[in-house]
């Protein structure tokens, strides 16, 4: 049935779209994952839909359990002993290991510890200090998440390299003898673009320069594959799709083939050779542990190292299909349930060009977001007007974004009745 302008009416729609999030579910061979994480029952009164975690990944089941023992056992009855009784030492390492498989990278080469920010810091100044002399120039995406652009900022400061800030899509074309290093982000925060890394990297290394990596966005919801496009350098942190919690440590990955120059600029002592030699010389350890600087936060990393259980058997490359496959069918609902020209759609709909995010732009996204959240379904806004929802595999059910497109058209009507009103 339809209405007088064509268009299906809205309870024959939200009927077609549920029995096909009904169906989609049933045959999802991801949707058993579901149950190990910490979520609200979509049928319950109050059960929200959460569609942000790509802010803040849901908490896996396997978390609270291993932190009470961690707590109570390793710290409240082994105390010291539990660095080597409990494996503490190890852990920034193991960790990073856990981390390579999802970001295509062979073991030995991904540590973990400290912040995005931190560890983007080491990368860009050591990624100056390889590149040589006569490279003083430090590309920049110039939509980069701020922290990036501050980070860069400070490297140059401090290595006497300039910043050249430049849109994604002119970076492989402007790497010249003085390129030292690109900062690149993966996925684009804010609109969900997902760039060409692959290229941009076989673009600076044909120049001679290096490539830092940021795959805050990326990791845990698409294909990386560090090595096999060898990548350089990269970081990343681990409570957005890796679901290791507020606060969990970020992590950084060295390449085999640069660690045993990697010149860190914060040469800490878990860093050093022999860090119990206590000597006033600074010599770095073998390996990507030269990548470490003081002692790590090891309730939040082993919280991370339960959290990264539920990837165990998990195939990349179906996360990266259901991925796709949920925001298909969040922008089909989208179109289904609100009228033509209420949200413009801001993330490239080319599959190639995609991440795990949708990006609506809508003049009074903070409003419309406020009263989503309200109505149950959770995702965020960014300033001026852009509603995101993050899509997370593991988790995120069809019926979820059915759900959601749906609130999200009662919502906007709303929001627009009101402006109007005013």
């Amino acid at each position: 049935m339809s209405d007088a302008t064509g268009r299906r009416e809205p309870s024959a729609m939200a009927e077609e779209l549920r029995a096909e999030a009904a169906r989609r579910d049933t045959a999802d061979p991801l949707a058993k994952l579901r149950d190990l994480f910490v979520l609200d029952d979509p049928a319950h009164p109050g059960g929200a839909v959460y569609l942000d975690g790509n802010s803040l990944g849901a908490l896996p089941r396997a978390v609270p359990g291993r932190l009470a023992d961690v707590v109570a056992r390793e710290w409240g009855e082994l105390r010291i002993r539990s660095w080597t009784e409990s494996g503490w030492w190890e852990t920034p390492e193991r960790v990073g290991d856990l981390i390579a498989p999802l970001v295509g990278a062979a073991p030995g080469q991904i540590v973990v510890g400290d912040s995005t920010s931190v560890n983007i810091f080491k990368a860009v100044v050591g990624a100056v200090r390889r590149a040589g002399s006569g490279r003083d120039e430090i590309l920049v995406d110039a939509a980069t998440f701020p922290t990036d652009g501050y980070i860069a900022q400070s490297a140059a400061r401090m290595t006497g390299a300039v910043v050249r800030p430049l849109p994604m899509g002119e970076m492989a074309g402007a790497v010249g003898p003085r390129t030292a290093v690109l900062l690149v982000n993966h996925v684009d925060y804010r609109t969900g673009e997902l760039h060409d890394l692959p290229g941009v990297t076989a673009a600076a290394h044909a120049a001679g320069a290096l490539v830092v990596a940021d795959l805050c966005h990326s990791a845990g919801a698409l294909p990386v594959d560090l090595d096999a496009h060898g990548a350089d350098f990269a970081v990343g942190c681990s409570y957005k799709y890796l679901n290791g919690g507020p606060g969990a440590p970020a992590y950084l990955y060295v390449a085999h083939r640069h660690q045993a120059a990697f010149d860190s600029p914060l040469p800490g002592w878990h860093g050093h050779r022999d860090p119990f030699g206590m000597v006033p010389e600074y010599a770095p350890a073998e390996g990507v542990s030269r990548g470490r600087v003081g002692t790590p936060d090891l309730l939040s990393m082993l919280a991370l190292e339960a959290a990264l259980s539920v990837w165990d058997g998990v195939d990349v490359a179906e996360v990266r299909a259901k991925s796709l496959a949920l925001t298909d069918f969040f922008l089909r609902a989208v179109d289904a349930y609100l009228p033509p020209g209420r949200v413009r759609l801001v993330t490239p709909a080319a599959h190639e060009r995609r991440g795990s995010q949708i990006a609506l732009e809508c003049p009074d996204a903070e409003d419309v977001m406020a009263r989503l959240i309200a109505r149950g379904v959770v995702g965020d806004f960014r300033r001026p007007g852009v509603l995101r929802f993050g899509f997370t595999p593991l988790y995120t059910s069809f019926a979820d974004v059915e759900r959601a497109a749906r609130t999200l058209a009662e919502v906007a009507g709303v929001a627009e009745a009101a402006e109007v009103a005013r």
